[in-house]
């Protein structure tokens, strides 16, 4: 495309001109942009927990049915409607049988706990997933099993009745004294007066399974095949540093097993890990297995810090370009997985005001960046929830707010004060084009529109001396573009040569409270905005 001295469109006019030029996903028909279907892992992700999120049959309780009914929301399988949200991907946090609310601790590993459906809803989900693009990934719970799945409950008898080579006393970490480094539980005393105990560093009602036990491993393996066979895309592996507490080598070396058993049922299965942990931690990790990015995430991250100003943008484009390189290092398919906030973590929108922008921006840094973003759902309507002094993280996994009276009640053990949403509804934001959810509709949609921001190699540029404005250059296969950032409240406008050779032409499109005007080499950029450069 030729020169332009001065371009300024809509995002979503961009977006449909220019998105066809290097991205063999997209094509040109009928002066529309039309997704073709993805054929790799880079997608944008959303975390769903299904006992919050849609209730259909009254109880309260979200179930699958819930997220199926919803699915036109996430993704409605027409890429120029501009109606959905645009999801590619969708974590279900643990659908398994569980007696508790969260469903971490499982007790059948084949089934589909009875509050959120049965096997055939699920079916039923993935069968509407496959027709919208959707890859479905589940969280997969093996550090350790319910008190009352059924081999905890025939080891605990084993043991009582001294039998303690039985299959199934075995499959759980236990010993006669307890550790020094991990938490240890009663578990059965013998007949001859020896007591044993399991290991179980999450809680009590949680043993944690042993590794090294061939007969734990086919069941694992067992287990893979099954949920592939379902259909699913992969799988989120739960809590991966204590397969092996405090044992990091041992840790890999499971999961190189583990990653190597799901591609051995699913050669594409996207497998990513929990390691919350520091950054050299997970990037040790990334030699086997995806990791999600706890370094971008909460109010000790980079996302925080550089929109709270505590860190400049050049900062962040640096972290973000030192740390993609050092990852793909170690495994040079690694994808990355940055995400402001999850379940475990107090919603972003209590630390990032939304009135403010500020949820606008750190969305754009984590959306506009490498690898596969994942959104925690009621995020892009800004929905609040902190743990505060409660023992539960059930006020971090709030009901959705739909607005269109869904029967769907806060979980169990959760005391967050309604009258903190402050943000609205689904119902609420989605006629406002300037609501944080029409919002995060742009960032997906130019992700996709810019195959380089999800997949390219991160150079970043040097602004070092504007704290609010700077950016990076992506290199997809020889195809580059800019991603540009003011996490500032002021317009800056900059001149680009006096900071790359790369000479910029094309406005791909822009994302926040203003607009981004390229002249020359001149770019303005008003704040609270990002904008994407060719």
């Amino acid at each position: 495309m030729g020169v332009r001295s001065h371009i300024l469109y809509p995002v979503f006019f961009l977006i449909t001109l220019f998105a066809a030029a290097n991205c063999s996903q997209y094509r040109v028909i009928d002066k529309e942009l039309e997704c073709e279907a993805v054929i790799d892992n880079y997608r944008t992700y959303y975390e769903i927990f299904v006992g919050g999120f849609s209730d259909t049959n009254k109880d309260g309780s979200g179930d699958l049915q819930g997220v199926i009914k919803r699915l036109d929301y996430l993704n409605d399988g027409k890429p120029n409607s501009g109606k959905s949200l645009g999801i590619e991907g969708i974590w279900l946090m643990p659908v398994m049988p569980s007696p508790s609310y969260h469903k971490y601790d499982i007790t059948d590993y084949y089934g589909i706990d009875p509050k959120y459906g049965t096997m055939t809803d699920f079916e039923d989900l993935i069968a509407e997933c496959n027709k919208r693009g959707i890859a479905l990934i589940i969280d997969l719970v093996l550090n350790h099993t319910s008190v009352q799945h059924p081999w905890f409950i025939n080891a605990k008898q084993a043991i009582k009745e001294g039998n303690t080579d039985d299959r199934y006393a075995k499959y759980y970490a236990k010993e006669t004294m307890k550790i020094t480094g991990k938490t240890w539980h009663k578990f059965e005393t013998t007949p001859d007066g020896t007591q044993y105990y399991y290991e179980g560093n999450f809680s009590s009602v949680m043993p944690e399974l042993d590794m090294d036990n061939p007969d734990v491993r086919r069941e694992i393996a067992g287990i893979v095949k099954f949920w592939l066979d379902k259909g699913i895309s992969g799988f989120r592996l739960d809590a991966v540093k204590y397969y092996y507490y405090g044992e990091d080598y041992r840790n890999i070396q499971f999961l190189k097993w583990l990653n190597d058993e799901c591609k051995k049922n699913k050669s594409d299965a996207y497998v990513v890990a929990e390691n919350w942990s520091g950054i050299t931690s997970i990037q040790n990790y990334y030699e086997v297995v995806n990791c999600f990015d706890f370094g971008m995430s909460g109010t000790a991250g980079d996302i925080y810090y550089t929109v709270s100003g505590i860190e400049s943008v050049t900062e962040y484009a640096g972290r973000l370009a030192s740390y993609q390189k050092r990852v793909l290092g170690k495994n040079h398919q690694a994808i990355l997985n940055p995400f402001v906030s999850n379940h475990d973590m107090d919603r972003a929108a209590g630390f990032l005001d939304v009135g403010e922008y500020r949820m606008h921006t750190a969305a754009n840094l984590y959306m506009l960046s490498s690898g596969c973003p994942f959104i925690y759902y009621g995020e892009e309507i800004g929905m609040k929830g902190s743990r505060g002094t409660e023992p539960t993280d059930a006020n971090r996994r709030l009901a959705m707010l739909w607005g269109d009276n869904d029967t769907i009640k806060d979980p169990k053990g959760s005391a967050y004060d309604r009258a903190k949403q402050t943000n609205g509804t689904v119902k609420s934001q989605l006629p406002k084009k300037t609501s944080l959810v029409n919002h995060y509709k742009k960032l997906i949609r130019l992700r996709k529109a810019n195959p380089e921001i999800a997949r390219g190699v991160i150079e970043a540029l040097d602004f070092s001396e504007y704290t609010a404005f700077g950016g990076f250059i992506s290199d997809y296969n020889g195809s580059k573009a800019a991603v540009f950032h003011n996490t500032g409240e002021k317009e800056i406008t900059v001149n680009l040569q006096n900071y790359t050779d790369m000479n910029f032409s094309v406005v791909r499109g822009y994302a926040g409270k203003g607009r981004a005007v390229l002249k020359g080499p001149l770019l303005a950029v008003s704040g609270y905005t990002s904008v994407i450069l060719k």
